[in-house]
């Protein structure tokens, strides 16, 4: 099922993720939920917060085919290192896009969609990704990266999008 995303300046994308207790069938259901929206819409990432449920779970394939869906369940990184700037987008800020600069290599330990703990080392776009995807779990949107006069003209935007839409 498709689910609706929330779009950027929600105060609910601000709301913090609790972790998952267990690998449930509900949380299976949430993943299969969150990989269809976000192959639909069309993304290479999405955080349980940005489609207003608030458990730590986040769905990512970066590959080129649509392929390679990977779940990362309560996900924490245990190492980062060097520093990389890569231009990003989100589907809670949809249209726009910016240079954001994250840690060039991550390890990240998570559970996968059957409950199994795996450890994994990764670079360039999966490790943007999963560091972006992480901070919406904690309230956080990549704009908040951004200057304060960026932000303000951002949000301007997106209040008179909203404006001509309602």
């Amino acid at each position: 099922m498709v689910l609706d995303i929330l779009e950027y300046p929600d105060s609910r994308l601000r709301k913090i993720a609790s972790p998952v207790a267990a690998v449930t069938a509900d949380i299976r259901k949430l993943v299969a939920d969150m990989a269809e929206t976000m192959y639909t819409a069309p993304g290479v990432g999405l955080a349980a917060t940005q489609v207003n449920v608030h458990k730590r779970v986040l769905v990512i394939d970066v590959s080129e085919a649509r392929n390679d869906l990977r779940v990362f369940i309560n996900p924490e990184i245990v190492a980062a290192e060097g520093e990389a700037e890569c231009e990003e987008g989100c589907l809670s800020v949809p249209g726009y896009y910016d240079k954001v600069i994250r840690a060039a290599e991550i390890t990240v330990r998570a559970q996968n969609e059957h409950g199994e703990m795996f450890e994994l080392s990764t670079d360039g776009m999966l490790a943007v990704c999963i560091q972006h995807e992480m901070d919406h779990l904690i309230g956080k949107v990549f704009v908040d990266y951004l200057s304060p006069l960026k932000r303000a003209r951002l949000s301007a935007r997106l209040r008179k999008k909203q404006r001509l839409a309602g």
